[in-house]
This record gives structure tokens, sequence and C-alpha cells, in this order.
């Protein structure tokens, strides 16, 4: 799998708590990226108000009650955007699975709530950012056990790196995010991190993210 150049994330001191969400390598890139998902949407015109973190970031779902996003953006009583984002460091085997069905979950219950009236009338924009620990193990080619039936061949021969490059590229594709991003970060708080797939960038991905909101006045 071929990486992009490698760029370093400028998030800066005193951010906000961002709660339960884990480190990707012990450093604060999470909090630096969030960090500026918060100035992209002050910059887009809403106010810290608007702009939730901590409090009354509880939506309601479908299938249970209630889920707590990461973020959201709301202007009076409308949802302009809800925003997950998620890590792994290790265990990329036992937890690949495990975050699949999360962020597939997430969003089905996220939509069917919409549907159902509970959001409001005017779509939001969901997002879903996933960053991943830059490693051999999550980039060296992983085999597939046999089954009675056989998988799609577009994960034959994938490191785990490229089955949640092909996560994230299918979870758009199939409408259950607005948009996706991907991203490699080594162990170390040296801050750099890697963009495998383009369309999975943070630009783009911050990019669609202000996009909504300038029109969600």
């Amino acid at each position: 799998m071929g990486r992009s150049g490698q760029s370093k994330a400028q998030g800066k001191g005193g951010s906000k708590d961002v709660g339960t969400r884990s480190e990707v390598t012990g450093g604060q890139h999470l909090n630096g990226f969030l960090e500026i998902l918060v100035e992209t949407a002050h910059a887009a015109g809403f106010s810290q108000d608007e702009v939730r973190l901590n409090a009354g970031i509880e939506l309601p779902g479908f299938f249970r009650p209630q889920k707590r996003w990461d973020m959201i953006v709301v202007r009076g009583t409308r949802l302009c955007a809800a925003l997950e984002l998620k890590s792994q460091v290790g265990s990329f085997g036992n937890n690949f699975n495990n975050r699949s069905e999360e962020a597939i979950g997430n969003s089905t219950d996220f939509w069917t709530a919409f549907r159902e009236g509970r959001m409001g009338k005017e779509t939001p924009w969901l997002g879903y950012l996933f960053f991943l620990e830059l490693a051999e193990k999550s980039t060296r080619p992983v085999g597939l056990k046999p089954g009675i039936f056989p998988p799609f061949e577009i994960f034959e021969g994938t490191s785990y790196a490229q089955r949640y490059a092909i996560l994230c590229e299918r979870l758009v594709l199939e409408h259950k995010y607005t948009r996706t991003g991907l991203l490699l970060s080594p162990r170390g708080d040296t801050g750099e991190f890697a963009e495998p797939n383009p369309q999975l960038g943070f630009h783009g991905f911050v990019k669609s993210f202000h996009g909504h909101l300038v029109g969600c006045r």
C-alpha cells in the first residue's frame, strides 16, 4: 500500500477535553485534529455554543435511546453535523471487526432515527474520522480464513490499513456517512501522520465539513 507524504498536525495547546477518546500513539493526535475541526466550524460562522464537544452531544437513536457523538454542530433546533473520531493502536486482528461493526451500526441507528423525524427535516452532515497506528503489523498483508462462501476479491492480500480504507470508502458509497477519513500515525509523540488514500485525506474531510456548514444557516 502506497503512502503519501507525511505531514504534521499542528494542534494548539489547551485544546478542549475530548472525553474518553483514546490517543493514537500516546500524543495529542485526536485533540489536535479535533481542534482543527472546531476552528473550521467557527470559520463557517458557528459560535462556541453551537459547536458542542462535551455537553449536549447525545443524539437520539432508533435501536437505542441515545448515542454520545464526539462532536455535534447545531443552529437553533437544527442539527447541522455530527462527527465520530476513532483510533486503534495494536490488536489489529481483534479490533478490526469490532470497529467495522461499530461504524456501520452507529450510522444505521443515526439515519433510521433521522428518517423517523427525531432530528428535524434538513439532512445533517455525518462524518467518521479514523486513526490507525502505522506499524508493520497494520500494513502487511493478512490472510483470510476459508469459509463456505468466499469473501469479495477486493479483500484478498490486503493489510488491516487497506481494509480500513475499503471500509471507509464503502461507508460513503452506501451513504452511511457523508464523508470519512483515514490517517495512519506511528507510535511516539511525533505529530506525523500519513494519508494512504487521497480520497480519505484530512483536507478533503475538512473541506466537505466546512462546505456543508456554510450552507447550514
